[in-house]
């Protein structure tokens, strides 16, 4: 199943990679960070979504920095993805949000936690857009497949699923790499999340932790298995950002990690040729 977004084809031959911070900090940094976004992809010849929240509603803590909120936060997202011709995307919570959010970007987003509620599946899938699944954090590979059931029965066939970790014990997550060879099975895209899976929810007190340096090193893995696409949260300046800072990667490590998985890909490219008995 393969499908596209404007220029970019989901669950084609080439993967895709949706790539931004974690929140709208301001306009003109999300502006700023398109702009480079943009500038590296073309570079390296990738199709990409320009990725960012415009609000956070799963903090850890009640003074946590949340983002501008949906009107101010899709104006932005409009704006920028007319001017840049690029898709963009952005979580949504509720029923609501999803009608009035798919007026202004490409690609809805369902949060692993929110994965489960039938009413905002089927809300998302009447607006018509594009929708990409987190698959929850409590659930196994194989319970995605009532997620795809659920999908197609209110009408939506233009849907990926993404993996972004398992709960393991407290404060962590693990990332079990054959999940995303049994979520393929289901015949739909495959999205792998490679910076929520290093989280540490909650492991700081009163913000979530993270493990930002194994985010590169998960997604060389997901390449490596043939995955779709790469999620990926990217900040100029991740140790002062207002949300997830701690498993975000640097802006200026991206044209490299990305330069590393296309070259990972292009090997599994060559081995699926080779005949296994």
């Amino acid at each position: 199943m393969s499908f596209h977004i404007q220029n970019v084809e989901i669950g084609g031959k080439e993967p895709f990679f949706l790539l931004g911070p974690c929140t709208l900090e301001n306009e003109d940094f999300a502006w700023e960070m398109a702009r480079s976004i943009k500038e590296i992809c073309t570079k390296l010849g990738v199709q990409f979504i320009f990725k960012a929240s415009y609000d956070k509603a799963n903090r850890t803590s009640v003074k946590s920095f949340r983002g501008p909120g949906i009107e101010e936060g899709c104006r932005i997202l409009a704006e920028i993805g007319k001017e840049l011709q690029v898709p963009v995307v952005t979580d949504v919570h509720t029923e609501e949000q999803a009608e009035y959010a798919a007026q202004y970007v490409d690609l809805l987003q369902v949060p692993a936690f929110l994965s489960r509620q039938s009413d905002l599946l089927e809300a998302c899938a009447k607006t018509g857009r594009p929708v990409n699944v987190k698959k929850g954090q409590f659930l196994a590979p194989w319970d995605c497949k009532n997620i795809c059931e659920k999908m197609l029965a209110f009408g939506c066939e233009k849907f990926m699923l993404c993996e972004r970790g398992t709960s393991f014990g407290y404060n962590n997550l693990i990332v079990d790499m054959r999940g995303l060879y049994w979520m393929k099975q289901f015949g739909y895209p495959v999205v792998f999340d490679a910076t929520h899976s290093v989280q540490r929810p909650g492991g700081l007190g009163g913000a979530t932790g993270g493990d930002r340096e194994l985010a590169p090193v998960l997604a060389n893995a997901a390449m490596a298995v043939g995955i779709d696409g790469i999620f990926m949260e990217v900040h100029k300046d991740p140790d002062h950002a207002t949300s997830d800072g701690p498993n975000q990667v640097y802006l200026s490590d991206l044209e490299n990690i990305i330069t590393n998985q296309l070259t990972i890909r292009k090997a599994y490219e060559q081995l699926r040729e080779i005949p296994v008995h």
